[in-house]
């Protein structure tokens, strides 16, 4: 079935502009155009866009999308990627289910004079959901560090470095919409307490009390633009290069 631009912004909940600037890119070419060069979309156009939206939620920009959507993989096996975005959908549905809980427990209880165990209030923020990546990037031990770490801290202390990296996030997107030049003295102070967090949980080989290396801060750093579970964390793309930048300069300056 063919569906004129019009009919697809109107279900996708996007501006035609913004289809007609996918197609300028190179993103969702229309499927042909009609009378009067009416672009139009068949199911596989359609498809796609599907994607494009799931990607671009993720926190993807559009070169990102773009690379992910034409990996000769994927094209190969549209099913398969699309099982992949679900499983990531799902996951983080998962985890926002348990925040809403968790939230909704802690209120109940303020509000009922009632008091809840640390696990209960701290559920759907577990840390050891990136298990395997930590131990794929930088070894079994770096993990099993930091997770010795997190579970050794109180109650108190566990609160206070999760208020600490939610205002750095903050921080970071504010600094970021508001155009700071990465290598500036905000952005690099912004780069500085960035790494002093960073080393208050790392325990890779090499981590002393001088902070994490500079192999690490740089891997990170390019972690965040490449997996749109952390550039969310900075307001997409677009924040989560601008992070990059800055702690780049940092390390090639400072460690």
């Amino acid at each position: 079935m063919n569906r004129s631009i019009q009919d697809v912004s109107r279900l996708a909940g996007v501006s035609s502009r913004t289809l007609r600037h996918y197609d300028a890119v190179g993103l969702l070419p229309p499927s042909g155009t009609g009378p009067g060069g009416l672009r139009h979309y068949d199911d596989a156009a359609i498809r796609r866009l599907q994607r494009i939206l799931l990607l671009r939620d993720l926190g993807l920009g559009l070169d990102a999308i773009r690379d992910v959507l034409d990996d000769p993989d994927d094209v190969r096996d549209e099913a398969a990627a699309l099982r992949r975005h679900l499983d990531q959908l799902r996951g983080e549905q998962d985890r926002l289910r348990r925040q809403v809980a968790s939230v909704e427990r802690t209120l109940t209880a303020l509000e009922n004079g009632e008091e809840l165990m640390a696990e209960q209030m701290l559920d759907g923020f577990d840390h050891t959901q990136y298990k395997d990546e930590v131990v794929e990037r930088w070894g079994a031990d770096a993990y099993a560090r930091s997770d010795a770490w997190w579970r050794g801290l109180g109650t108190d202390a566990k609160r206070e470095f999760m208020a600490r990296t939610e205002q750095l996030g903050r921080d970071w997107t504010a600094a970021w919409q508001s155009g700071v030049e990465p290598t500036s003295d905000e952005g690099q102070a912004l780069a500085a307490r960035h790494v002093e967090w960073l080393g208050a949980a790392v325990r890779t080989p090499g981590s002393d009390q001088a902070g994490p290396p500079k192999e690490y801060v740089v891997g990170v750093a390019e972690m965040y633009v490449a997996d749109p579970r952390f550039a969310k964390n900075y307001g997409g793309t677009e924040g989560a290069t601008f992070v990059r930048d800055a702690l780049l300069a940092y390390a090639e300056r400072e460690l």
